[in-house]
């Protein structure tokens, strides 16, 4: 594990050097205006660092904003750090210089990288202390927050992956626009939405986060319970790499490859190049807006089933970076506290779209009505109940990469079979788990 972490530093003082030279066009590296004081308030001051801009980014500053107005004893200074790799970078970095922010987010497979290794906080002695009432969280988000018995995170802003569809492509198609229930309709609706030179049934990027999704639907899983051994070169991951080839390789899906993959899928989806596109529920307010502005309507429904309905949970958790004393921790649960309590995610799943964490969140009048009026919103709602944890092996960063690598050199070469491609990632996955 030292070995590990070690490296891992090594190389996240690399990524930062180069984090800090470029700038991201969706955000700014510190936050501005109401999160301004002077140094002589007398407050307790705490930094919080965040993931991605756009209107996730806003949620964040206007949550911070709200949370600095809502008492008079703490002070957060919002900073916004790039996507969760870059962020994750900075904080392993910033750790190890012993300047981390108080308080920041791990996306949800990396909370036992950051436990295991010492840089975040046992928040469990402060649930019991206060009697927070957990059986509140959805249990569906829960699986990513503790590593050995030990809570390090609570859930904040969480996903999963659904399908957003360009129903108005749909009606032309003749399709039905509620959208595919399986595998075969998810086929069929790709071959009748792609003409030849104009149009693609979905523009859809390698992505660990979508291919853990199809394993799980052929009910199999990435690696063993007991996180020795590679499985996703049994027979369901396997089944869901075939399933892409054949897709990519009839030209009914439309593969983009290197950095800018995802943006590309989102731009054939947002000007109607692509009929449909996995992506998280996060996404959800941006795609309403680009709907409306281009013109076109716009439904979502679950990712469609093969043996079962599975998807991978998604997102961030909130969690404490350690070593800090007791006075700044106590600022920082109660920041931690005021961020995942039941106004405060109704406020930010209706901004962003992102998933209700809380029960009492999802049975509120507030997210009944919005439901009602946009019931786009309630579909990853109701797809949680097939939700799985995602792996929090200390190695399953890396084997998530060598598992992309896989998948992207099957779909390019055509004498590289599914099976061999995934022997061989699952080989040097085992020499990590071991």
């Amino acid at each position: 594990m030292k070995k590990l972490f070690g490296f891992l530093l090594m190389l996240t003082f690399a990524l930062v050097l180069s984090a800090c030279n470029s700038s991201d066009s969706t955000g700014s590296e510190t936050s501005s205006g109401s999160n301004e004081v002077a140094a002589d308030t007398g407050k307790i001051e705490l930094t919080y660092w965040y993931a991605w801009g756009d209107k996730i980014g806003e949620n964040n500053e206007n949550l911070v904003k709200m949370f600095n107005e809502s008492q008079d004893k703490i002070h957060v200074t919002a900073e916004y750090q790039g996507t969760y790799d870059d962020l994750h970078a900075k904080t392993q970095a910033a750790f190890a210089a012993k300047n981390a922010p108080e308080v920041t987010m791990n996306e949800i497979a990396s909370i036992g990288v950051f436990a295991k290794s010492g840089m975040t906080q046992d928040l469990t002695p402060f649930v019991e202390q206060d009697d927070m009432d957990l059986d509140d969280f959805n249990p569906g988000l829960m699986g990513n927050s503790y590593v050995d018995d030990k809570l390090y995170g609570l859930p904040y802003l969480r996903s999963t992956p659904i399908l957003y569809m360009n129903t108005t492509m749909l009606e032309e198609a003749g399709l039905d626009p509620a959208g595919p229930k399986d595998w075969a309709e998810f086929e069929e609706y790709l071959r009748a939405l792609t003409v030849e030179g104009k149009t693609v049934g979905m523009t859809m990027p390698v992505n660990i986060w979508m291919y853990e999704a199809f394993v799980a639907q052929g009910e199999g899983q990435m690696i063993s319970d007991d996180e020795t051994k590679a499985t996703f070169n049994e027979e369901a991951g396997v089944e869901a790499l075939e399933f892409w080839k054949k897709l990519e390789k009839e030209g009914i899906i439309k593969v983009p490859g290197g950095e800018e993959a995802g943006e590309v899928a989102k731009q054939d989806f947002a000007n109607s190049r692509s009929a449909m596109i996995f992506s998280s529920t996060a996404d959800l307010s941006y795609n309403l807006s680009v709907a409306e502005e281009q013109g076109f309507e716009l439904n979502t429904a679950f990712m469609p089933s093969n043996k079962v309905h599975g998807v991978p949970t998604g997102g961030a958790n909130l969690v404490m970076t350690a070593g800090l004393d007791e006075e700044k921790q106590k600022a920082a649960w109660e920041f931690i506290k005021w961020m995942t309590a039941k106004e405060q995610t109704i406020y930010a799943s209706k901004f962003t779209g992102y998933l209700p964490s809380r029960l009492s969140a999802v049975d509120s009048d507030e997210m009944k009505a919005l439901y009602e009026e946009r019931p786009q919103f309630k579909v990853a709602v109701d797809q949680l109940q097939y939700g799985h944890a995602r792996p929090m092996a200390e190695a399953y960063p890396e084997i998530a990469t060598i598992v992309t690598d896989a998948i992207a050199r099957t779909l390019l070469e055509d004498d590289l079979s599914p099976q061999d491609a995934l022997d061989a990632a699952a080989e040097k996955a085992n020499q990590l788990l071991k």
